[in-house]
């Protein structure tokens, strides 16, 4: 019997044996070795839950009066099974300031846009604190040098996806720790900073920014330059 196509062939298979002879009804092979799951991923197309959780972070630079208030909001998807995951799902910054009003707003939504993508948005962190301000930068207290206010909404970003669980603190073991408090007493034991000098900043005084955690706490110990915060050494 031979059967008229009226549509347009979009798709073809080849049927065996096997199949031909099964009911109607009977799902084939190919129907049953696709795997059917309730795990909900990340991506652009979910829609926005009637409640977030969120957290709001407080930046205070010298390079504005008043200080910025970053709020991040998670979405939790598959709550409440073995698959839950918080994930970041948008990011507001106010302020009284409205010298940079433009331009953060249009950083919050592009980062925003990011995060409802889904996959690995942790790149967001370099990208960020690779931004240099043609003016110069700035230290944190406690040393810490921010190249520009874009770095600092990073480590903001950082210190979220951390909390979250995203990044993975990368903290030395305790050998380092162990290592690098000792060579801190021999120096200060050396030195004998000034009180002052001390309340300014955690790590002794005179000592030099490190490339790889920006942070005044590079010393000379031992005829190599050693940080006192990330451990990292010029000996290797």
């Amino acid at each position: 019997m031979a059967t008229k196509i009226v549509k347009k062939i979009v798709s073809y298979g080849v049927v065996s044996e096997e199949e031909k002879a099964l009911p109607v009804d009977t799902p084939s092979r190919a129907e049953k070795e696709v795997p059917t799951s309730n795990v909900i991923h990340m991506h652009e197309k979910l829609e926005r839950p009637e409640m977030l959780l969120g957290s709001t972070y407080k930046v205070k630079t010298p390079l504005t009066e008043h200080a910025l208030y970053v709020t991040v909001n998670d979405v939790v998807l598959n709550q409440g099974t073995e698959h839950e995951l918080r994930r970041p799902f948008e990011v507001f910054i106010n302020s009284k300031n409205m010298d940079h009003f433009q331009w953060i707003v249009a950083l919050t939504r592009i980062i925003s846009a990011v995060f409802r993508k889904g996959g690995d948005v942790t790149f967001l962190v370099e990208e960020l604190r690779s931004v240099f301000d043609p003016r110069g930068g700035y230290f944190k207290r406690g040393g810490k040098f921010m190249p520009s206010l874009v770095a600092e909404i990073g480590e903001v970003i950082d210190q979220h996806l951390r909390f979250i669980g995203m990044i993975k603190d990368d903290e030395l073991d305790d050998h380092q720790k162990r290592f690098l408090e000792e060579k801190r007493e021999q120096f200060d034991a050396a030195s004998q900073p000034k009180v002052a000098e001390i309340a300014e900043s955690s790590f002794p005084a005179g000592a030099q920014l490190c490339n790889k955690c920006n942070t005044k706490a590079m010393v000379k110990m031992d005829g190599c330059m050693t940080c006192l915060n990330c451990g990292d050494s010029k000996c290797g």
